[in-house]
């Protein structure tokens, strides 16, 4: 992966709500303007948390079967290695690729704490997450696709390889941006030019809404404030 943000780069990037920051990246044509976030089936649990930002850690589950051999699934701890392996801020992305996505969850109020540990502020899944007070009261960002009561036989299935949650595709060490609109994935070649760019970008939007909501304001003004700004 490229090399890491610092963090002044980082703060400038988490102060930038989600809208403004997909319209700054559409300025730098990296991709299209339909692609990069994910859609309206992954939600953002905790809104007041404000803004998650952080390198993903990629990760596959299944869970909804039971194993075909004697025995639970054993539990796995090589990936809190990869993790830690990742640099700071963290978000551990779970892909939920089992036959029915998120009857069961690995995302509770253990393995919450456990990836909070590791120096993770949030995680994403396309399946399912529970005990959502106790995460809550953590700190801890969840954008999921569901809640599930158990977590019935989810285990480890790989992890660090490329996942796709809700249209989104992620790679290890892409940086995620999230807060209560959705979730993106933020260029890492650009990252440390789109907050100026946002800044001007706001600039523009509150003009247009102080003309808006002025008392003086006229269909003829507004055209002249779109032509002079686009």
């Amino acid at each position: 992966m490229k090399a890491a943000l610092s963090s002044e780069q980082l703060e400038a990037l988490r102060r930038i709500d989600a809208c403004t920051l997909a319209n700054a990246i559409e300025t730098f044509h990296e991709r299209l303007r339909n692609e990069g976030f994910a859609n309206g089936t992954v939600h953002c649990l905790f809104p007041q948390l404000g803004t998650m930002l952080g390198y993903a850690a990629t990760v596959k589950i299944r869970g909804s079967a039971p194993p075909t051999a004697d025995g639970p699934f054993p539990d796995r701890t090589d990936w809190f290695d990869y993790i830690q392996s990742l640099p700071s801020p963290r978000v551990v992305v779970v892909q939920d690729v089992a036959s029915r996505v998120g009857l069961g969850s690995l995302l509770g109020a253990v393995h919450a704490n456990i990836l909070h540990a590791l120096g993770c502020v949030g995680a994403v899944t396309n399946g399912s997450a529970r005990d959502l007070p106790a995460v809550q009261e953590l700190g801890f960002h969840l954008f999921t696709g569901g809640v599930a009561v158990s977590h019935a036989y989810v285990h480890i299935v790989e992890f660090g390889g490329p996942v796709e949650i809700a249209g989104l595709k992620i790679k290890s060490g892409d940086l995620l941006h999230g807060d209560q609109h959705g979730l993106q994935n933020v260029p890492l070649d650009i990252a440390a030019k789109i907050p100026p760019v946002a800044g001007r970008i706001l600039e523009k939007e509150k003009a247009l809404i102080a003309l808006c909501r002025s008392r003086d304001f006229s269909l003829e003004k507004l055209r002249a404030f779109v032509a002079g700004n686009t």
